[in-house]
């Protein structure tokens, strides 16, 4: 007779005993491994329906004071704050079946952070689809971009912010910025900028330009570049900015005056390139991100990867000859 191991099957627990009722309970399953289980266990697009309804309606008092920082209970989400945590219930919330979700991350659809959150939704949300065309998504999340082509009125841009109060630069206490925007008291800001011209020449903010939104409420627009903040002025879509660790929500309605701050001899100018170009596509008329080659050289290529390769799809669709 040869010697074998025979495997046994894996011994279920035994039903523990109720400590008041004395009846047999079934063992709960570790938190751990509930959390990687099937996804139907999951809510509709993760959250619960009754933090929905409240982020929606801080939603709705965000889009009808524009500029205005709402607050909000910030719920415990699959990612870090300050992660686009606050973008991410958001989209969450507004989003539904039929929906098609297209997350960037600084210009790129292939960063880490923005893999994740489409993996979320597509696990957690049937009847959405994620796509990588700017002009086939109706949502739109990112961190620190915006798409180049523009925005349409069916499509909503979703933005994440690590820093919500503009004010914080000239005043830390959190109550006195809330009473500041209250009374529109914004000298602190203007003396601000002055120093800054006074200091460097020019107004040296690169990202997050404060802005004024509605003739009203100075805004962060998120850490997005100067290039961008044009496109929130009168913008046909309709922004919704989310920051989770800070706990507000804020937005920029359709056809919006969005004005950035600065002064008539010292006018607001964006990031200018000269004649650089985009290395994969030659595009001279996009934000380019400047890239370390080997041999410590560098080159420029477009932000959004996604508007690039289009245009190289474009162009060598242009090149291929047609039979007549």
């Amino acid at each position: 007779m040869s010697n074998r191991i025979v495997e046994q099957p894996p011994r279920a627990n035994p039903p523990t005993p109720d400590p008041v009722s004395g009846n047999a309970t079934t063992p709960r399953t570790p938190r751990l491994t509930a959390l990687t289980g099937d996804p139907a266990a999951y809510n509709y697009a993760f959250l619960d329906e009754v933090s929905k309804r409240e982020i929606r309606r801080a939603l709705l008092k965000a889009v009808a004071i524009p500029g205005y920082q709402v607050p909000f209970g910030s719920r415990e989400m699959p990612i870090a704050r300050g992660w686009g945590s606050g973008g991410l219930q958001v989209t969450l919330a507004t989003i539904g079946p039929g929906d098609r979700l297209k997350v960037i991350d600084q210009g790129t659809d292939a960063g880490v952070n923005a893999v994740n959150i489409r993996r979320l939704v597509e696990r957690t949300a049937p009847g959405v689809t994620t796509t990588y065309a700017t002009e086939e998504a109706t949502i739109i999340q990112s961190r620190h971009r915006f798409p180049e082509e523009p925005l349409r009125a069916d499509q909503i841009m979703v933005l994440q912010v690590p820093l919500p109060e503009p004010l914080r630069m000239v005043e830390p206490r959190e109550s006195v910025t809330r009473q500041l925007h209250a009374e529109a008291d914004y000298a602190r800001m203007w003396v601000h900028l002055y120093e800054d011209v006074i200091t460097n020449g020019e107004i040296s903010r690169a990202a997050g330009y404060p802005v004024l939104v509605n003739g009203r409420y100075i805004m962060s627009p998120s850490p997005i570049p100067r290039w961008d903040v044009a496109k929130l002025h009168q913008s046909a879509s309709l922004t919704l900015l989310g920051a989770g660790r800070e706990k507000r929500i804020y937005a920029v309605p359709p056809h919006t005056d969005v004005v950035p701050l600065d002064f008539e001899d010292y006018p607001f100018r964006v990031e200018d390139f000269g004649e650089k170009r985009c290395a994969r596509c030659g595009a001279d008329d996009t934000y380019l991100d400047e890239l370390i080659v080997e041999g410590g050289g560098r080159t420029y290529a477009c932000s959004d990867t996604a508007h690039c390769d289009a245009r190289i799809a474009t162009t060598d669709a242009a090149r291929i000859p047609h039979a007549d």
